[in-house]
């Protein structure tokens, strides 16, 4: 017994799940229990109330007055530079709430913790969206977003690989992103039916082609299966209506619980 709760009370440094931040005790439990990389003993921050929360692993609470750290000044405005949860989770906050000017905010990247960061890491989250030069005439930008790090020109968005930071990468290997996206994307269309089979496209996915058909008033396309020994590109209108009508008639799979 004595054992088992020295185990379950007891935080481990870089363990899953280390230095994510919690509204409640509750929002902490319900990502547990759905194995949400966040591991028992993993060092994670969770608010009890709007001015006092917690640096914990399960059972084990330090409490700090408002949650926050103070790493330093920055060098460009001469503000205190803070780390702290915000609303959607830890945030850098260049400023504070009383002063004229509006405090900057910053959230704090996958692998950073509030227990952590340095200064100088915290700065550079202020470093994006950065404008890497003009590409056929729009601003060609690094940033990170909900999804994770991109190059944006225009209305065009292309995700940054592993290998490249948002931080350091250059116009050329950006524009080399978005000319990769554009020669994928124009691999993938096979065929459509314009408005003769409206919403209906057939395109190249990752396990092979199939039918793509975005029904009037639905956000997202259902996908649909194409037989092996059938020539995506020599699909017929009523031949591919009769797939569609197939897949929808067919019993619906249910998967069982683990």
């Amino acid at each position: 017994m004595i054992i088992g709760l020295y185990y379950l009370t007891a935080a481990r440094d870089n363990f899953p799940g280390e230095g994510r931040a919690f509204i409640d005790f509750d929002d902490a439990m319900n990502a547990y229990d759905a194995r949400a990389e966040l591991d028992l003993q993993a060092k994670i921050w969770v608010r009890l109330t709007k001015d006092t929360q917690v640096a914990s692993a399960f059972g084990v609470f330090e409490e700090h007055k408002a949650g926050e750290r103070l790493l330093g000044t920055d060098p460009v405005s001469g503000k205190p530079v803070s780390v702290k949860i915000g609303r959607f989770g830890p945030v850098v906050q260049i400023g504070v709430a009383d002063d004229t000017e509006k405090p900057r905010f910053a959230s704090l990247q996958k692998g950073q913790s509030m227990s952590s960061i340095t200064l100088q890491e915290a700065l550079q989250l202020f470093d994006l969206p950065r404008t890497l030069g003009i590409f056929e005439g729009q601003p060609l930008k690094a940033a990170i977003g909900r999804f994770g790090p991109y190059v944006q020109a225009g209305k065009l968005y292309v995700s940054i690989p592993k290998d490249l930071s948002p931080y350091d990468i250059t116009a050329d290997q950006a524009v080399e992103l978005i000319k990769a996206k554009r020669e994928a994307d124009a691999n993938k269309f096979i065929k459509d039916f314009g408005t003769d089979l409206p919403g209906v496209q057939i395109l190249n996915g990752r396990f092979g082609p199939y039918i793509a058909y975005k029904k009037e008033g639905e956000k997202r396309a259902v996908n649909y299966r194409i037989p092996k020994n059938e020539d995506p590109a020599a699909l017929t209108i009523d031949r591919v209506k009769e797939l569609i009508e197939a897949q929808d008639a067919a019993p619906k799979k249910t998967r069982r619980k683990k």
